[in-house]
């Protein structure tokens, strides 16, 4: 499986299926109002290749690292084809990020060019005026009057709709930073080579069926790992056709499913617990979907409440942006096995290891570690973070999870839980460090711990306990708004609760064990919950 991938870069890929495919759909997009767009292969082709004449006429290169801040749209797959096509590195960024997030994102790996959204343009433009040395912007969907911004799109209507002059691009070389949260403060960004996008899409293909004639519902954002490794690539590499909705609605999922005719969909479980939370339809029932690709974290009750509901089977996975593919899967035909997170996937080797680093038997508990080929079936490693690369990446191609699991006699894997300070919220990691790091920056705020309480919707809420400084008249509403000041809107505290200290081990360290132990049932009166 790996040396499918191996000498494979995603341009080469995408000029196969558009040579084979040409005049099929490839993509619908669902506006958030209603809108809808359907774009074949042979159509979108011509935007990526205006998009790539563009962008090298502004003197895009290879190599050159191209922050892009875009929502759900036809436009986030344009680029990101475009940019590969040049050989240069997207860096995406959250839609809803803010000038502190995107200034560190900027910290971390220096982008040459950005390319943003005229809906987010505002938080750059202010990011330029405190740095006037700050990268091109290049905005898509209009610049405002008086703005030295590039209108791409209107670069893009004068470009060539011919295939650009590039060199051949190496699979090995960079097309991607996905920047994730982890066990610290800083988010660390993931290396994902051509051939990894290569593999992703392969991978997809294999452990869903995929053919070319499925069409792949996703509401999962454009920036993100899943979305571009466990959809679009392997849409692109099946030849079927990508539904990309703007945003995800409870209220109109299963009917765009139904109107899309869609075949495979991807959803998480807040999605699921959303779902079961609408007013039953007689109509829950009517689709064609054949597989629903699922990322874990439900209870038995949950998943058959669902599955009996909308008449769908759950595919469960196990992975991370790291591993690339969903390195434990159910397979694509046969038995499947819940609460199992299935088995290693085609071109993966899975084991359960103790502290000393020795794979256990079955039956035992112990860190979740994956095998692959670095730049192939799992990441490169993390930008600019040789040590950090090297604690995770170890000799022999095992990746360290630092997630906790175990396996039965016949080789089906399940998951037990976290053995690092991250708290899981729809399907986003959120580094505790992070959140704490931004709280204790507040004057008035002496410290602070978080840590991750049970959500009935979305797996883990964020519980921040602050202690304040002496005389202070801190407010919750205050802590609340400083932090959504600071972070992206998921992170923000959902609870907080004002302590005079804080439980500690004798080495004077906060023990956050006992912090978890003592969550009330329902919050206290100088908590919030939002």
């Amino acid at each position: 499986m790996n040396d499918i991938a191996t000498g494979q870069d995603v341009a080469s890929v995408w000029a196969g299926t558009v040579r084979t495919c040409g005049d099929r759909p490839f993509l619908v997009w669902l506006g958030a109002d209603g809108a809808r767009q359907e774009l074949s292969y042979r159509e979108f082709d011509e935007r990526i290749n205006r998009a790539a004449n563009a962008l090298a006429t502004l003197g895009v290169g290879v190599r050159d690292l191209v922050a892009v801040q875009l929502r759900n749209s036809p436009d986030f797959v344009v680029y990101l084809f475009a940019l590969a096509r040049l050989g240069a590195v997207t860096v995406p960024i959250a839609l809803c990020a803010g000038p502190a997030e995107v200034s560190r994102m900027a910290a971390a790996c220096s982008p040459a060019w950005t390319i943003v959204d005229a809906g987010c343009a505002r938080v750059h433009r202010e990011l330029r005026r405190r740095a006037p040395a700050a990268t091109p912007l290049l905005v898509v969907g209009g610049t405002g009057p008086d703005d030295d911004a590039v209108d791409l799109d209107a670069a893009c209507a004068s470009a060539s709709p011919l295939p650009p002059a590039a060199a051949p691009v190496d699979s090995g070389a960079l097309a991607e930073l996905l920047y994730t949260s982890g066990t610290t403060a800083e988010p660390k960004g993931v290396m994902v080579t051509q051939a990894n996008l290569v593999f992703s899409g392969q991978y997809g293909v294999w452990e869903t069926g995929l053919r070319p004639d499925d069409r792949l519902f996703t509401p999962m954002p454009a920036c993100h790992s899943n979305f571009q490794m466990a959809a679009l690539m392997p849409v692109v590499v099946a030849g079927a056709c990508l539904v990309l909705a703007e945003a995800y609605s409870a209220s109109r999922f299963w009917q765009q499913v139904r109107e899309s005719d869609a075949t495979v969909i991807q959803i998480i479980s807040m999605i699921v617990r959303t779902l079961l939370l609408q007013p039953a339809d007689p109509r829950d029932a009517e689709n064609r979907v054949r597989e629903a690709l699922f990322f874990m974290g439900l209870s038995d009750a949950e998943k058959d409440a669902f599955e009996r509901r909308f008449g769908v089977r759950l595919l469960n996975t196990y992975g991370s942006t790291e591993s690339i593919g969903w390195a434990l899967t159910d397979p694509p035909v046969g038995e499947r096995r819940w609460p199992s997170v299935g088995r290693p996937g085609l071109g993966y080797e899975v084991g359960i290891f103790g502290s000393g680093g020795h794979e256990l038997p079955a039956g035992q508990v112990g860190e979740i570690r994956i095998k692959g080929t670095p730049g192939t079936s799992i990441m490169a490693g993390y930008y600019g973070n040789p040590a950090q690369t090297q604690r995770v990446l170890l000799p022999g191609g095992w990746l360290r999870t630092h997630d906790l699991g175990y396996r039965d006699a016949d080789g089906w894997f399940y998951y037990v839980g976290r053995d690092r300070d991250v708290i899981k919220r729809s399907g986003e990691n959120i580094s505790t460090a992070e959140v704490e790091q931004v709280l204790t920056a507040h004057p008035e705020i002496a410290e602070a711990a978080v840590i991750g309480v049970p959500d009935p919707i979305r797996d883990e809420a964020v519980k921040a306990f602050v202690r304040r400084v002496p005389g202070s008249a801190l407010t919750v509403q205050d802590v609340v708004d400083h932090c959504r000041h600071e972070l992206i809107e998921f992170k923000v505290p959902s609870q907080v609760e004002f302590v005079d200290d804080f439980p500690r081990t004798p080495s004077m360290k906060i023990e956050k064990r006992l912090l978890r132990q003592a969550i009330p049932a329902t919050p206290r009166h100088n908590e919030v919950e939002r």
